[in-house]
């Protein structure tokens, strides 16, 4: 059970290059991955990020969710401050109009989504509402957030 030395054959001959390695030939992939794997960490936590829209508090409702569409709707949104946002654009109440029929000309979509901070009066809504009615605009969806309570009182 001792430890024993091997010799190689040769004896004690010196190698030429002691102090120098040898050059690889593989290539070291380890940190490659590595830089990898932080960058797509980074990126799925700085993708939700980019995400830019108006902070608006919408009425909680039991309603579903609309099917995705292939185009970015049209959305106005109206704010506690009583400012009109035309997609993330303020826009004054008197341009709303001209600017929607401007950009819809222009689209495939003829979808709007109204967007309004609950805490917004009714009349306000139905106002906007009626005037892009008046417009023209018939296709016009009520953004809310789901989970809210249903006409029973029970929260869904």
């Amino acid at each position: 059970m001792g430890a024993g030395v091997v010799q190689r054959k040769g004896g004690n001959r010196r190698r030429r290059s002691r102090g120098r390695s040898a050059a690889m030939s593989e290539i070291n992939v380890t940190p490659m991955v590595d830089v990898m794997l932080v960058l797509l960490i980074i990126f799925m936590v700085a993708a939700p990020l980019l995400t830019v829209g108006v902070p608006v508090e919408l009425p909680k409702t039991a309603a579903e969710a609309l099917p995705g569409e292939q185009e970015e709707p049209l959305t106005v949104t109206l704010t506690i401050d009583g400012l009109i946002l035309l997609q993330n654009t303020e826009t004054p109440a008197d341009q709303l109009i001209p600017k929607l029929r401007a950009v819809a000309a222009e689209r495939e979509n003829g979808k709007i989504f109204l967007r309004a901070d609950g805490a917004i009066p009714y009349e306000r809504v139905i106002q906007v509402m009626g005037a892009l009615n008046a417009a023209g605009f018939r296709n016009i969806g009520l953004v809310t957030d789901t989970g809210g309570p249903t006409l029973g009182g029970q929260g869904g």
